[in-house]
């Protein structure tokens, strides 16, 4: 082959990775952000990252757009290793006619799409866009179709992550929304359907665009997104770290990690988190630390619904999901985003073979009539549906109040949990003990000497006679009554035993589950 030829693609091709140009490259760095091609190098294995339709350029004509050349189209695509496994990725070039979706840009990203399930490995775009080009009319908005279509055909089938590092509007937010994961920087990245100045023409709302769609914004308020963090490569970190409890597709395990902690490590420090009163709240991430190996636990979702706790442990290794309530935020209560949150987690959890872990600590559904208005009933039924649904080992610890409709809906027993322990502290009952002693009693209370008295006779009663762990475990309910300082042990020796298990359902094309 002549020199001639071999130059002429070594300068096509770097041409193509100055994406926009030098200008461009540098009013990107000027905002805080990445280039495209940075950010896949940083999330790559050194070397390993092999790019895909490198040459492919739009064909549009309209509006002088035959006369606009498009390196790359707007979008680096292509496969490479994250800790040497394999990943496929895109992302955006904003350098690019601002990293505009069109017919060929689209294209390229479900190239992608489909050798990724194809082969069964996790893929990662990375949005940073001004969304559906307009000179390409309904071209670009086929192109959104294509990807969204791809996106539910790929669901639970391999990890799916978006990461937002710039802006993403109108149907562009789509996608993401139907992945798994939503990573988002914070003052760098916006979602939204329509942005503040269609608003404010429409409503007469005015909002920013961080206060309309910020990193904080979706991920405290809206629920949209899972992750926040403060700079890019603080965010490419972190989907690092969720990768390393992910399996690469729905047929294998997640990685299995030498543990240097003890599995029998025995901590007398749960025997004391748990308060003595009932009413006295705590932090259920200083037991979630204590269990995990090494401390180490990845929170999925922080600053939603802080009332439930979502994410990732190693237990001896494994990858566990762990769900758990939150007494120190509206006493634990499920609530409507508490539900959302919790049932999207357990169908995450399910579909990757990930065991699940249930820390249970709730005093019922919060009351309200905002609740019932919004539809805690059908909420609250996703969370039964989830967990009755997942065939993952389920195993579930039951730490002080366990009361009700949220007893059940906490994974327990009749949600087909496999192992259901609880601590001495636990009161399994319909209500609290005071709740139940103010009906039951209420006649023997209201003519008694002294009232006061008698109600608190009455409460020791009734918590005597129903609301302990040793009633559930006479029925069968509870499969044992443990010591907090042994739960470590405990839980690892129950998925080891639940690391074989079988279970299917009924054959159905799907269920319905309550949106």
């Amino acid at each position: 082959m002549s020199i001639d030829r071999l130059e002429e693609l070594r300068n096509l091709k770097k041409k193509v990775k100055l994406g926009g140009g030098e200008k461009s490259i540098e009013k990107q760095h000027a905002k805080g952000k990445l280039t495209a091609r940075e950010r896949i190098e940083k999330l790559m294995d050194e070397g390993s990252f092999i790019e895909v339709d490198t040459f492919v350029e739009h064909r549009c004509t309209n509006f002088g757009m035959e006369k606009k050349k498009t390196s790359g189209e707007g979008v680096v695509t292509g496969y490479g290793t994250v800790d040497g496994r394999l990943v496929y990725v895109f992302a955006q070039d904003f350098t690019v006619i601002g990293g505009s979706l069109g017919e060929m840009h689209a294209a390229k990203i479900t190239k992608v799409q489909e050798m990724a399930m194809k082969v069964g490995a996790p893929i990662i775009g990375i949005n940073d866009s001004g969304g559906a080009r307009i000179q390409e009319g309904v071209d670009a908005l086929s192109g959104y179709g294509d990807i969204f279509f791809n996106n539910t055909i790929a669901s639970g089938v391999i990890p799916q992550i978006s990461v937002i590092m710039g802006p993403c509007a109108g149907g562009a937010v789509y996608s993401p929304a139907l992945t798994d994961f939503i990573f988002m920087v914070d003052n760098i990245s916006k979602m939204f359907i329509t942005g503040p100045q269609v608003i404010k023409t429409v409503t007469g709302e005015e909002v920013s665009a961080e206060e309309l769609g910020g990193a904080m914004t979706h991920n405290s308020t809206s629920g949209v997104a899972h992750f926040v963090d403060n700079s890019e490569e603080e965010t490419i970190e972190k989907i690092k770290l969720l990768l390393s409890f992910l399996p690469s597709n729905n047929l294998e395990d997640a990685p299995i990690f030498d543990s240097q902690d003890e599995i029998n490590r025995i901590d007398e420090k749960l025997n004391e988190i748990v308060p003595d009163n009932p009413n006295r709240p705590y932090d259920i991430k200083d037991i979630i630390y204590t269990l995990a190996d090494g401390g180490e636990f990845l929170e999925v979702q922080p600053y939603y619904a802080q009332n439930i706790v979502t994410g990732f442990i190693r237990l001896n290794g494994r990858s566990v999901g762990i769900v758990a309530n939150q007494p120190k935020v509206l006493a634990g209560c499920l609530d409507i985003n508490a539900s959302d949150k919790a049932a999207r987690f357990i169908r995450t959890c399910d579909s990757f073979n990930i065991p699940l872990l249930t820390l249970v600590d709730v005093p019922g559904f919060l009351p309200g009539t905002g609740q019932e208005y919004g539809g805690i009933i059908r909420h609250g039924a996703k969370m039964l549906y989830a967990y009755s649904e997942a065939t993952v080992p389920k195993v579930t610890v039951i730490l002080r109040k366990a009361y009700g409709g949220a007893y059940i809906a906490m994974c327990s027993r009749h949600l087909k949990a496999d192992l259901v322990l609880a601590w001495p502290t636990s009161e399994i009952a319909v209500m609290g003990p005071e709740g139940a002693a103010n009906i039951i009693f209420r006649k023997e209370i209201k003519n008694a000497d002294d009232a006061v008295q008698m109600r608190g006779k009455k409460i020791k009663e009734y918590r005597d006679t129903i609301a302990n762990p040793y009633i559930a475990a006479s029925r069968g309910y509870v499969d044992d009554v443990i010591e907090p300082q042994l739960t470590r042990p405990r839980i690892i020796s129950a998925f080891d035993m639940l690391s074989s298990k079988r279970e299917d359902r009924p054959a159905k094309k799907h269920g319905n589950l309550p949106l």
